[in-house]
């Protein structure tokens, strides 16, 4: 009665009275409720989530104790202030549900509070909007990123040592407490990679695409470089296009898929990659070195030169730039010039294994032996780990010296990497040409039995069968030669020394079938020039005068001066690089080098020159290497796998 007429005294109150009792059917006074109707119809009306209630319990018991307040009053208040949605601090139980329902008195009826209160509780538990995210964990804290980092040099270091185990538990604790970082992923993946576990890698690059949403490149690429490894190349061109939709400046991806291209002989497919590398990256050594190798195989030299160029200039540290030029100039016989780029790879990258023995090699086949040896003992000196380069030096020794320090040279060089199949098959080579056959037969049974699907297979397989034919097992012979084949179906001197065998035998027809075999399924490699004009249309004009690039000015070739040691070596990128900006003529090696070796290894690797063979003969030295135990295996026998695959 008397609520009946307290809300015929205002239209607006009626009507929302109205609205609220159809829908809570509570018959209450309005005064009891822990939240305010608005009374004026210009405000929006307040929906019951939206209460203003305090983030507690005892400020919910608070408001319901002040609930009798004035309605004019709380009108002023709430225009005031703005309506916040948040989640409370603390939960209601279902036991204090109970209370604050029951606790509502008058009438005996049920509280609408705590009806509210309930209702918004389930609500918000459903609703991620009202329930921000909680940080805490029964694991505790997340580590800070600076221990992923430390951890991953720390399996870094691990992985170089060869212990593999230890660095893959490292790497998964680090993607258990960041999985969201591609880098764990990336690590962990080359550490199975290189225990051939290709199962467990691939699981670890899917997982790590999945954790990172597929915006990690990195990824991406390695995965691709596995299975490019593998053969697969249809899976890793698509990992390849992944990466570089990731990330289009991932540099790494476009020249390995460029790569990828060139090995399958699609060249003009790898000019576009490397196009668009260059496009999206920038300048970039490898790329302009990549392309300048390409030019150079076309017989473009004046243009592989101009790439060559731009490669030293993006990097003037880039020692493969400057071997992979001065092999370009050493095979054009500008020995002047490709001496000079030798000496500007060391300086470049003063402990790089691969600079002291190309320009090693280069000096023998010159001519300058005892240079040439010496270079190989620097390199070893600050490589004493790498078997290639003891069996370079080796191979000078039997051919200069003696066999008997060649052996001890080979030896130590199996010792080194015993999985090596170049130092297997050179040792073999030369104990056949010291008429020891047996010892010869043993040594490339020994490289074949670490893998038999290799480059390194077929040319030991090759070598095999001409020592067979010397001795007159032919059928041995062909045999091996089939196997060889059966690997490397490309090789033009296995095809031939094949038919030259059947041509001394007597047997023209069969060596004329043997030679049309090699022409009929070997792999045409076309290129054309055509490139080059359209080259200039995928760049991106702002690359530093790209244009310049193809520029086919011959400027004066200018000598570089000595190397100073107390000079510094960051000198201008532009005047390191024009000192090898022209065309290059010249073969006068006795008096045209400037370079001082013996004091640029004293000032910058520590070495003594009058020392090189102590180092060499302590660590070849018979009575420190031990014996080297060949276990007894069974003889290989290519016709159990390829005698029956050509006829």
């Amino acid at each position: 009665m008397n609520l009946f007429t307290t809300t015929t005294s205002s239209s607006s109150s009626k009507s929302n009275f109205n609205l609220f009792t159809s829908s809570q059917n509570i018959n209450k006074h309005i005064s009891k409720f822990p939240f305010i109707i608005p009374c004026k119809t210009t405000h929006l009306t307040l929906p019951p989530c939206y209460s203003q209630q305090k983030s507690s319990h005892n400020t919910k018991t608070e408001a319901v104790k002040n609930a009798d307040v004035g309605i004019e009053e709380k009108e002023d208040s709430f225009n005031k202030d703005r309506l916040v949605v948040r989640r409370p601090v603390k939960e209601l139980s279902d036991e204090e549900v109970g209370d604050v329902a029951g606790s509502g008195g008058g009438d005996g009826g049920v509280n609408s509070s705590g009806i509210i209160d309930a209702t918004l509780n389930e609500f918000a538990k459903k609703m991620p909007m009202f329930e921000p995210e909680r940080m805490e964990s029964s694991s505790g804290e997340k580590p800070l990123t600076v221990n992923l980092d430390l951890a991953l040099y720390k399996a870094k270091i691990l992985t170089k040592n060869f212990r593999y185990q230890e660095a893959e538990e490292i790497l998964e604790k680090c993607i258990d407490y960041w999985p969201e970082d591609g880098r764990p992923y990336v690590a962990l993946g080359k550490v199975l990679s290189k225990q051939s576990k290709v199962a467990e890698a691939r699981a670890t690059y899917a997982k790590g695409s999945q954790a990172t949403q597929g915006e990690n490149p990195y990824i991406w690429q390695c995965w691709a470089v596995l299975e490019n490894k593998l053969g697969n190349i249809g899976k890793a061109r698509e990992l390849f296009d992944a990466s570089t939709v990731a990330d289009k400046g991932h540099i790494a991806a476009w020249h390995g898929w460029a790569v990828l291209e060139l090995r399958q002989g699609n060249i003009k497919k790898a000019r576009q990659l490397l196009a668009k590398g260059l496009k999206f990256c920038g300048g970039n050594e490898y790329i302009y070195q990549t392309l300048a190798l390409l030019e150079a195989k076309a017989n473009r030299y004046e243009q592989a030169r101009n790439l060559f160029r731009q490669a030293t200039k993006c990097n003037p540290k880039s020692c493969a730039s400057w071997i992979a030029w001065a092999q370009m100039e050493m095979q054009q016989e500008n020995n002047l010039a490709a001496r000079q780029l030798f000496e500007r790879a060391v300086q470049a990258s003063p402990k790089n294994r691969f600079a002291w023995h190309v320009w090693g090699i280069f000096e023998a086949n010159v001519g300058f032996i005892d240079k040439g040896k010496k270079l190989l003992k620097i390199g070893h000196a600050v490589n004493p780990r790498d078997p290639v380069l003891l069996q370079s030096l080796a191979l000078l020794e039997y051919k200069y010296s003696t066999a008997n320090l060649a052996r001890k040279l080979f030896r130590r060089a199996s010792e080194i990497d015993p999985r090596h199949q170049p130092v297997w098959i050179a040792w073999g080579w030369m104990e056949w040409k010291e008429g020891n056959l047996d010892t010869a037969r043993e040594l490339y049974q020994r490289a074949l039995s670490i893998d038999s699907t290799t480059e390194s297979a077929a040319r030991c397989l090759q070598a095999w069968g001409v020592l067979e034919q010397r001795v007159g097992n032919l059928s041995a012979a062909r045999r091996l030669f089939r196997s060889s084949l059966n690997i490397n179906s490309q090789s033009y001197i296995t095809w031939m020394t094949w038919a030259q065998l059947e041509e001394d035998q007597g047997n023209s027809v069969r060596a004329e079938e043997i030679r049309n075999l090699y022409f009929q399924q070997r792999t045409e490699v076309v290129d054309d020039a055509s490139w080059v004009m359209g080259f200039m249309d995928i760049i991106d004009p702002a690359l530093d005068r790209i244009k310049q690039l193809l520029n086919l000015e011959k400027s004066s070739y200018k000598e570089p001066s000595a190397y100073s040691p107390g000079d510094n070596e960051s000198t201008d990128d532009e005047a390191s690089v024009s000192r090898y900006s022209g065309l290059y003529v010249g073969n006068d090696l006795e008096s045209a080098s400037g370079f001082d070796l013996d004091d640029f290894i004293r000032n910058k690797l520590n070495l003594d020159p009058d020392q090189l063979d102590v180092l060499l003969e302590k660590t070849s030295n018979p009575s420190v290497v031990r014996k080297v135990n060949y276990p007894r295996r069974r003889i290989f026998r290519p016709e159990d796998k390829t005698a029956a695959t050509l006829a």
